[in-house]
């Protein structure tokens, strides 16, 4: 447990730097302005290097991942979606990847019962913790998006009104509360399932380094601070507009009143933005690019030949039994050929070729 222990201290030292750092010191310029850039070019700037090196990595072979009948003789029925035998078949298989998980949906579990007998089941539960994870991330996202527009487009009113559709107004309105959005409710909810899931369950927890540990940590603080915000703190969302259209317009500005908590939620984002192209998270874009994933399997149909092969020089087995012949011999392993059959061999190729007889003769009568 040394990699949870490290990442939920890192966590709660980034926490703290923030907090000292605004609260402490006032570097509001530094947290509010500096750092979000920084965060930024990181983010872009390292999203650019990951796809470019995933691009220039060769692929000479078709190694898609498949789980069905490939495409062979006509009377044999094939698996379209699971073994691809066409570019249309490898788009639909990507966009059930990307937008329901479908290998994750057919994730299966191993069990051990009754002593050596093994046991095949179902496991969906990881399957509905991702996708409740991811889908109410993207929209946590969309949004923040009206932080950084205006006016603030018509979708975006769209998306908040039917992420706060549960929203009891007469309550909200008796104790002062603004919209509850299901959104930010249920990401917390995901993460905190995921990183459950990862604690209990004996072998996820084995495997586990601190790399699994430290993004499950950031995003579940994020989200604390950024509930927190909203709902506890109520920070003055009109100053914070005006905060984020200054950096989306490239004139910052750092008003006055904002609370300490909104800095240090937008800190562990930025923290998040910048470790994100290092990090295993970064599976978001390497999915497009995963050649297990892309590619057409039609290798009974078409002969693949590596694009990349040069001449090799090779050592055959003559040549190292030549080498070593005296070796195998001494230590009792078989040769093609004795010692002596070697030597006459070798004798042969190395005495002069005798001159041709006719030619000799005409040279003596000459």
């Amino acid at each position: 447990m040394i990699g949870f222990l490290f990442s939920l201290v890192a966590v709660l030292v980034l926490v703290g730097i923030a907090l000292v750092g605004v609260g402490g010191l006032g570097l509001k310029v530094l947290f509010g302005v500096i750092i979000p850039y920084a965060a930024v070019l990181t983010f872009f700037a390292g999203l650019v290097y990951r796809v470019v090196d995933w691009a220039r990595s060769p692929v000479p072979f078709r190694i898609p991942t498949t789980c069905g009948q490939e495409k062979s003789l006509a009377w044999i029925k094939p698996n379209k979606i699971d073994n691809p035998c066409s570019t249309g078949a490898v788009v639909l298989r990507m966009i059930f990847e990307v937008l329901t998980f479908r290998s994750l949906f057919r994730n299966m579990k191993l069990d051990y019962r009754e002593g050596p007998k093994i046991r095949y089941s179902s496991e969906k539960f990881l399957w509905l913790f991702a996708i409740m994870f991811h889908y109410a991330f993207l929209v946590v996202i969309l949004r923040h998006l009206r932080f950084f527009t205006e006016p603030i487009a018509l979708w975006q009113q769209t998306l908040e009104h039917l992420d706060g559709f549960l929203e009891f107004n007469l309550a909200s309105y008796a104790i002062g509360l603004p919209t509850i959005q299901l959104s930010g409710l249920v990401l917390l909810g995901g993460v905190t399932l995921l990183l459950v899931r990862r604690i209990v369950v004996p072998g996820v927890r084995y495997i586990s380094l601190a790399a699994d540990w430290f993004p499950l940590f950031l995003i579940t603080f994020i989200c604390l601070t950024g509930l927190l915000a909203r709902y506890v703190v109520r920070i003055d969302v009109v100053k914070v507009k005006e905060m984020a259209m200054g950096l989306a317009t490239f004139h910052p500005v750092v008003p006055d009143g904002i609370s300490v908590w909104f800095y240090i939620h937008l800190f562990l984002v930025c923290v998040l933005f910048a470790y994100f192209p290092f990090s295993k998270l970064m599976h978001m874009g390497g999915v497009f690019l995963s050649p297990t994933r892309n590619l057409v399997n039609n290798s009974r149909a078409v002969r693949h030949v590596n694009p990349w092969s040069y001449p090799v020089k090779t050592h055959s087995y003559q040549e190292y039994e030549d080498d070593f012949r005296e070796e195998m011999v001494e230590a009792g392993l078989p040769v093609d050929k004795s010692l002596e059959e070697a030597e006459a061999e070798k004798a042969a190729k190395e005495a002069p070729a005798a001159p041709d007889t006719q030619e000799t003769e005409e040279k003596r009568e000459d």
